[in-house]
């Protein structure tokens, strides 16, 4: 997460929002060229949604919104001074370092608690799979079922290429990717991946549950998240040994 990023929104915001304001002069004509109460808003409603998706994107969707609230009032009725500045800052008795290093401190507590969580829930996860289903393991960590263990040939090198349909899930079977006849070798992919495709044949059919370490670990998506095991069920409809190219 980038906090200047995050800070200079919100102070767009904030500033925007007191701009939205402003004192009524002038004649009727340039009266006229005001926005109208319904554009007020509109715009003032949107800047909402804008800042809580800001909010939720960057991990704070779990705060307190009256004191969200509040700092935003404080900030609009503030004396003048451009926001961040020494003067501005002041009114608020923190130094603009303060505030990252204390947004930064709660960042990475929620960090460590979300993947600890979720290895937790992983390892239970990947236990019970391979107790309930009879599975298989490997050294590494990960459980999978052969469905259909398909012919013979099979993926032996990194460097081979493999043609596959295949639905990722979270351990709470929500998907987070899908594909049909996509072909990638498999040094191109997840650890999980470039062994557990060398544990079926071609035209067979296998659930991979893949631990973190063996898939995205702490740099997980948001959509999967940091230390999630992933289940993917794949159909392994071709494999392309690796040939090296021919030298001139």
């Amino acid at each position: 997460m980038k906090l200047v990023k995050l800070f200079a929104i919100a102070t767009a915001t904030v500033l925007v929002m007191a701009c939205g304001t402003p004192k009524v002069e002038g004649s009727k004509e340039v009266k006229a060229l005001l926005p109208s109460n319904g554009q007020v808003d509109t715009v003032s409603y949107l800047l909402g949604v804008n800042f809580g998706l800001v909010m939720t994107q960057n991990g704070f969707g779990d705060l307190n919104m009256a004191k969200i609230q509040k700092g935003m009032k404080d900030a609009l009725n503030a004396k003048e001074g451009q926001p961040m500045d020494s003067v501005f800052v002041k009114q608020f008795k923190i130094d603009p370092s303060d505030m990252n290093r204390i947004i930064n401190e709660f960042l990475q507590k929620r960090m460590a608690y979300e993947g600890a969580l979720n290895k937790e829930k992983g390892d239970a996860f990947r236990k019970d799979f391979y107790v309930k289903n009879s599975a298989d393991s490997t050294a590494s960590g990960i459980v999978y079922l052969i469905q259909d263990s398909g012919s013979e040939k099979r993926a032996m090198s990194d460097r081979d290429t493999v043609k596959v349909n295949y639905r990722g899930t979270l351990i709470d079977g929500t998907e987070f990717d899908k594909n049909e006849g996509i072909e990638f070798p498999l040094n191109r992919v997840i650890k999980g991946w470039t062994e557990g495709m060398k544990l079926v044949g071609e035209g067979g059919k296998i659930t991979l549950v893949v631990p973190a370490n063996l898939a995205y670990g702490e740099r997980g998506p948001r959509e999967i998240g940091t230390n999630s095991t992933l289940v993917f069920d794949v159909d392994l409809l071709e494999v392309k040994p690796y040939v090296e190219p021919e030298t001139k």
